[in-house]
């Protein structure tokens, strides 16, 4: 093995493990990220659609997403380098009892954890988002605090300051086993070489389970794609994300925001998933979606798709990440299993996991850890994934 050695490695540079390498770089820790494709943020992160959202039911996803909207929304004036931070706030319309009892349920679980709520009754709404259909709305949450960036300028803007504080990327380079010895890491091998480490990071995304095998390890992560798109710029409409949480048919919800340069973005959760890594566009994908946008806000029908395009979610058994270490193997870290919330939940990963490898946990990190532990219960699935 090379005599080179780090105190942690990580695998991935995508939308947790370029965070994660910032973060741990700016607490002094000697860090290198190794990522089989060419760039930053080359994975699932450059098919995000940029939402950022702390409007979870899961208190630790709350969290974490309340800790990335701090850092996303403060980066430009921090770092003097434009993400396209915006405050859009986020809303999730009721159109349905159930839906409207299963909302308010949740507001009280949101309201004490700390997130900025609240319900907004039908006429609210229609002001709050211009052009919503009134026939049936009977109201919806609102979280003004929520909002939105660019995947690929946060990724580029991770990465640069990453290496400005001493982190080391080795792109075009693939780990091939994760070394142990007297039952710990001691290092990784790659296809060209080996690094010595005491602490392996996988935050592989969509790849994390294949990574766990490495190290002989399981994880519960099956990734499943997803298609989104874009539209051709339109005056402006609205500024909040608009997320729908009927099913309907081949589709469980969907959601849709305007960018501030006028294109709508759009996306679905498709009912029954496709399991696996094809990432070729549907022909079923645009009608269904263009179907309750237009539902939901008329006057896009008179909108112009440019593209659409297909990304990784990687699923864990119940809609939520698995973060921590791995008493079966010390030196093991994970953060895998973001389920498509990658982009959002991101930054306040990879300050926990930083505060994790430096041993300065707070009570609340332990509750997280806890709560997003490999060992729990997966039972209990998050109600607005």
């Amino acid at each position: 093995m090379s005599a080179k050695s780090y105190d942690v490695v990580i695998a991935g540079a995508g939308s947790v493990g370029l965070p994660a390498a910032y973060h741990l770089a700016a607490r002094g820790v000697k860090t290198l990220v190794i990522d089989p494709l060419p760039s930053p943020g080359q994975g699932s992160n450059k098919a995000a659609i940029g939402g950022v959202r702390a409007t979870h039911s899961k208190p630790s996803k709350i969290r974490l997403c309340l800790d990335s909207i701090a850092e996303l929304s403060s980066w430009r004036e921090r770092h003097g380098r434009e993400i396209e931070w915006f405050a859009g706030g986020y809303v999730f319309v009721a159109y349905h009892e159930d839906d409207r009892r299963e909302l308010l349920e949740l507001l009280e679980v949101q309201q004490s954890h700390g997130l900025d709520i609240g319900w907004l009754e039908r006429d609210e709404l229609i002001e709050r988002v211009p052009h919503l259909s009134a026939e049936g709305l009977l109201g919806g949450t609102y979280a003004p605090s929520d909002g939105s960036a660019s995947p690929l300028l946060t990724a580029r803007a991770y990465y640069e300051e990453a290496v400005r504080l001493g982190a080391e990327f080795h792109f075009g380079e693939r780990i091939t086993a994760i070394i142990r010895r007297h039952g710990r890491v001691v290092g990784v091998r790659t296809e060209r070489g080996g690094y010595a480490t005491a602490t392996i990071l996988n935050a592989a995304g969509a790849w994390g389970q294949a990574v766990a095998r490495m190290a002989g390890l399981d994880v519960p992560v099956t990734p499943d794609s997803h298609e989104a798109g874009i539209t051709e710029p339109l005056a402006p409409l609205f500024d909040p994300m608009v997320v729908d949480i009927r099913p309907g048919e081949g589709v469980k919800n969907s959601y849709f925001y305007q960018r501030r340069e006028g294109q709508i973005l759009f996306c679905l959760t498709p009912d029954p998933p496709f399991l696996g890594t094809d990432r070729r566009e549907t022909s079923g994908f645009l009608p269904r979606i263009a179907d309750r946008m237009v539902d939901r806000v008329p006057i896009l029908s008179r909108a112009k798709v440019r593209r659409t395009w297909r990304g990784l979610y990687p699923m864990t058994p119940d809609g939520s990440p698995i973060i921590g270490a791995v008493e079966e193997l010390p030196g093991y870290l994970q953060a895998v299993g973001m389920c498509g919330q990658g982009y959002m939940l991101g930054p306040g990963v990879g300050q926990l996991i930083a505060r994790l490898v430096s041993g300065a946990l707070s009570d609340h990190d332990h509750e997280v850890l806890k709560d997003l532990s490999a060992n729990r219960d997966f039972t209990s699935a998050e109600a607005l994934g």
